[in-house]
């Protein structure tokens, strides 16, 4: 295997969730949580120019994009008053609900697979850590969007364990 497949594997599956994104943000239509993962898929992009530009120094620069602190710090802000309106979990939910909570837990589901795959890049050449908290902390982003969107459609899809025994 070509040492720069696993990364090229990690900015492929980078774009798959940013077009799930797009695929939320049509569900949804406009409202808020539409509008802030319009600016988040726009740092997928630099997030996929990071993930092409392995190296040792993680600065950014006027020839370089990289993830930035402040960027996973936003992501954290807006989780946090996300949850802040929603019930404590007391039960695992279905990543199903309205149309745009759907889609926003596909969009999770592919974020942690390409972070899978970009830590296992990260294995092979150096690659920003805060490009691999960015996905991270997007996957957490979407789950809490989601129950943020059920929520006004009804709430959560509750698992029922064993309910089809």
């Amino acid at each position: 295997m070509a040492k720069h497949a696993p990364r090229m594997a990690a900015i492929g599956d980078v774009d798959e969730a940013n077009s799930a994104i797009g695929v939320a943000i049509s569900a949804l239509g406009p409202s808020d949580i539409a509008t802030a993962l319009t600016r988040i898929q726009n740092d997928m992009f630099d997030l996929g120019a990071d993930l092409a530009t392995p190296g040792e120094d993680f600065t950014p620069s006027d020839m370089t994009l990289r993830i930035v602190a402040t960027q996973v710090a936003r992501l954290e802000e807006e989780i946090d008053a996300m949850n802040a309106d929603l019930a404590p979990l007391r039960s695992f939910i279905l990543p199903s609900g309205s149309a745009g909570a759907a889609a926003l837990h596909l969009a999770r589901a592919i974020t942690r697979r390409a972070e899978r795959t970009a830590v296992n890049a990260a294995q092979i050449a150096p690659l920003n850590p805060l490009a691999l908290s960015y996905l991270n902390r997007l996957s957490d982003y979407l789950f809490v969007a989601a129950r943020a969107v059920n929520k006004e459609a009804g709430g959560d899809v509750l698992w029922v364990p064993g309910a089809s025994r």
